[in-house]
């Protein structure tokens, strides 16, 4: 990958308007995320795939241990509590647990850290554990188990610390 593949991506994200887009291809991962109005770039090394996938360029080709996708923190009318609402990454099938009678990552009331798993969304039959990008109490849970979201759908709310 050069640098005009990487400006081309770019451009792809700006004209399509992605809140977030990653691209793993021979052992060099890229991450592209918008935050409120600034972009962030990562990339970084990562280790080689057992076997080589095709490239896509749609935000469902994403690699197990995705991050939620974030959204900025939603201040309250009264001005007191800040929530971050977490949003699914992915299309595919939600699962508040690792198992059918297991039990769920997280519930309401649950406090959760930074890169704390709090669901499974099965796509293209790979299960992906969608992590939090906050630190706060989980105060709504959006989806029921067992059914199917929408890339950018609401998945929980956190009150952020």
């Amino acid at each position: 990958m050069n640098f005009d593949d990487i400006e081309r991506i770019l451009e792809l994200v700006r004209e399509h308007d992605l809140a977030e887009f990653e691209l793993e291809k021979e052992g060099l991962k890229l991450r592209v995320r918008k935050n409120a109005a600034e972009v962030a770039h990562v990339m970084q090394q990562v280790l080689p795939v057992a076997s080589p996938m095709p490239l896509a360029m749609t935000p469902a080709a994403q690699p197990v241990g995705l991050a939620a996708a974030p959204t900025p923190a939603l201040a309250a009318d009264d001005g007191e509590i800040d929530l971050a609402i977490v949003k699914s990454p992915i299309v595919g099938t939600f699962y508040r647990s690792a198992e059918p009678g297991a039990a769920a990552f997280v519930d309401v009331g649950d406090k959760v850290r930074k890169d704390q798993v709090l669901c499974i969304i099965e796509a293209m039959k790979l299960m992906n554990e969608i992590t939090s990008e906050y630190e706060g109490e989980i105060v709504s849970v959006y989806v029921e188990n067992g059914k199917a979201v929408q890339y950018g759908e609401r998945l929980f709310a956190i009150k952020t610390a």
